[in-house]
């Protein structure tokens, strides 16, 4: 067992594990999944496509789009579309919703899942490090849900879009490019959830906290040994639980909710700290 099976989901798992919606769920609606090739965003692709969704999933690596797409067509006898692409060029993001909408006819969801972070100090940041986590989180964020709105906009239909962020409420000491670029989001998705309200666009946000997929792989192996005691629950999450709170957001369930962040956590908002890069010696507290 590799260390980046440890801690995802295997294809198998991601087709079969129970859910609780109904499979039609969101039958024919249309998706726009950033980041669907690996870890919450191809268990999102997964879940989309078991409840009936036609999924466009987009990311920097054209492998890992087609292992999620040849999975799918493997395992759930369905197809999805992929586009390599970087969300932090307008002009790939324009290219994106207009293929999606040639395509599939129509854009119903958007998805921000796509981003990345490493754990450093944050004195020692080099300025190629901080553009490019704000650059990615912040405005290729940005330029997903600016793009989707305006085709809605011109084309007089509703949209939804879930962004993918993290409770920062607190900071995020060794993550402060993440902190600062989330917090953006966050903000600029209560912003236009107002202003994009008349057009019948919804805008809300999902965090996850600490929670199980491949990517713990860019953190020390002293960090993610005490990932499990970041919360009062004592235990990570799983790419499932922000999978199934997404659906809850796009589906009729969340018709009447926008501006708002769903924090998946297990309570460590409440409780606890990461530390990704470990805990220095003078926060060691016994």
């Amino acid at each position: 067992m590799t260390e980046t099976r440890q801690w995802g989901f295997s294809e198998e798992e991601l087709a079969s594990l129970p859910t609780v919606y109904r499979p039609d769920l969101l039958q024919d609606q249309v998706v726009v999944l950033s980041g669907g090739g690996s870890g919450m965003g191809k268990a999102m692709a997964y879940l989309f496509t078991r409840l009936g969704a036609k999924v466009m999933i987009c990311g920097r690596r054209e492998e890992k789009l087609a292992e999620t797409r040849d999975g799918i067509r493997r395992l759930l006898g369905r197809d999805i579309a992929i586009m390599p692409m970087t969300i932090r060029d307008p002009d790939q993001v324009d290219a994106l919703m207009d293929r999606t909408i040639a395509e599939f006819g129509r854009i119903d969801h958007v998805v921000n899942n796509g981003g990345g972070q490493f754990p450093q100090a944050a004195i020692d940041f080099s300025k190629k490090g901080w553009n490019a986590v704000i650059d990615t989180n912040l405005n290729g964020t940005w330029h997903m849900m600016q793009a989707a709105a305006k085709r809605w906009r011109d084309r007089g239909e509703a949209g939804s879009i879930v962004n993918i962020v993290a409770y920062v409420e607190r900071g995020m000491p060794q993550a402060a490019h993440t902190c600062a670029a989330r917090a953006g989001v966050i903000y600029l998705s209560k912003t236009v959830a107002t202003e994009w309200a008349p057009l019948n666009i919804r805008v809300n946000c999902v965090a996850p906290g600490t929670v199980a997929t491949e990517g713990f792989n860019v953190y020390p192996p002293e960090a993610t040994a005490r990932f499990a005691d970041t919360n009062p629950m004592r235990r990570m999450g799983n790419a499932w639980d922000v999978a199934e709170g997404v659906i809850y957001l796009v589906a009729p369930s969340g018709k009447f909710i926008t501006g708002e962040m769903l924090t998946i956590d297990g309570g460590m908002q409440m409780w606890g700290t990461v530390w990704p890069g470990g805990v220095p010696e003078h926060f060691n507290v016994v």
